[in-house]
């Protein structure tokens, strides 16, 4: 299949970090799919009385995302950025519910992954599954940033997702930028670039799927972070190892996935 993602947008995505697909990704049928399980989930994650923002690889436990998250339709997007041998590391269904959905301070991926993933190749897709616009909070990055990585942080307060933030005086704000969808439509950030959401105070629920890609050439090692999880799965989606890493069967649910929570 043609990617959508032309050489032109793979030079972009590499210049600015980030790239959004104006463009249906999944056959409506499928899109239709995910966005009834992703519903079902959460109605599931509520019944205790919480609000979870987050489920948290659900992939681990059902099977059923594996028909989403490894979709030619989301490999085809990523293939020209990280190239043919593709890994998925994690995903996450995420919602900030009408009205009081909570601020993600400004942030970036690799700050969390440092020594887990070498190098630090890794792309996310975000599929819109409602609306994700600037009035419910929408993901917003800050183009070029990148090209850094490995921020430094400090606590915030109110009540955001959570308490951390990257410090003021190692990023403009003034020149973040909005990554608005509409349901269907995809955006793709690199794992340094800074990005964070404001708050949803609308009437309107923001809904995603995101996945997080890396090339098979990246070496995945959990060990060398004393707090994860030395069980972390991660999944051949596409092509062939180039790392010597070790992969799950995703037709073979385990435990521990499909955790809910507040955290992004």
């Amino acid at each position: 299949m043609k990617s959508f993602v032309t050489p032109e947008l793979a030079a972009r995505y590499e210049s600015e970090g980030y790239l959004t697909l104006h463009t249906q990704v999944l056959p409506p049928d499928a899109f239709a799919r995910v966005k009834a399980l992703s519903e079902r989930k959460f109605v599931e994650a509520t019944k205790d009385g919480r609000t979870p923002a987050l489920i948290d690889c659900p992939h681990w436990s059902d099977p059923a995302l594996w028909e989403f998250i490894a979709a030619d339709q989301m490999l085809d997007l990523v293939e020209p950025i990280i190239g043919p041998d593709i890994g998925i590391f994690a995903c996450h269904l995420l919602r900030k519910p009408a009205g009081i959905g909570k601020r993600v301070p400004w942030h970036e991926d690799s700050f969390y992954w440092r020594g887990v993933m070498t190098p630090m190749e890794i792309s996310s897709i975000t599929l819109a599954i409602e609306p994700s616009i600037s009035q419910n909070g929408c993901l917003q990055v800050i183009p070029g940033t990148h090209r850094g990585g490995y921020s430094d942080y400090n606590p915030v307060t109110g009540d955001p997702i959570f308490g951390i933030e990257i410090k003021p005086d190692m990023m403009d704000e003034s020149k973040a930028v909005d990554v608005s969808l509409q349901p269907n439509e995809a955006s793709i950030h690199e794992c340094r670039i800074m990005h964070g959401s404001n708050p949803n105070t609308s009437p309107l629920v923001r809904s995603v799927l995101t996945v997080r890609y890396f090339s098979t050439s990246v070496k995945f090692t959990p060990e060398n972070q004393p707090n994860w999880n030395k069980d972390f799965p991660i999944y051949l989606a596409r092509g062939k190892d180039r790392a010597g890493n070790t992969y799950r069967d995703p037709m073979k649910p385990i435990g521990g996935g499909e955790r809910a929570g507040t955290a992004v």
